[in-house]
């Protein structure tokens, strides 16, 4: 797996809300915005399904996923592609559960998309756009 530098650790803290993009086995891309997504160790990222529909059969059907990082203040851009596993149980199910009830209660957390970084790109315009960078 891939581990994130500490810039790209850096820009993942400042952002709020990440634009997520999934396909379903048939290639019908989605893209939702999810704010719960949390950056728990270098190469590995949880997100947190609420209210998941499209994403969550997505990454049922094909467990790929792609998150956009732009962190405006400091122009850093970067897509985090990665194999995802969903828990619906379990120690870091439980884990991420009470995170979320913590900062949001009465949220359902129904389960947890495990994404195991696979991939980062640099995302800004300019002659390195699209270069892999880990």
């Amino acid at each position: 797996m891939v581990r994130l530098n500490d810039e790209m650790k850096e820009t993942f803290k400042k952002i709020t809300l990440f634009p997520v993009a999934t396909a379903s086995a048939g290639g019908v891309p989605n893209v939702a915005p999810i704010a719960f997504v949390m950056l728990v160790a270098d190469d590995t990222v949880w997100l947190a399904d609420n209210f998941m529909k499209k994403t969550l059969a997505n990454v049922t059907e094909n467990p790929k996923a792609a998150i956009y990082l732009w962190e405006p203040e400091s122009k850093k851009c970067f897509q985090v592609k990665g194999d995802v596993t969903v828990k619906t149980q379990g120690p870091d199910y439980e884990k991420m559960k009470t995170m979320v009830q913590e900062k949001k209660p009465g949220l359902p957390a129904k389960s947890l998309l495990e994404m195991k970084i696979t991939e980062v790109f640099e995302c800004n315009p300019g002659p390195d756009a699209g270069k892999k960078l880990l």
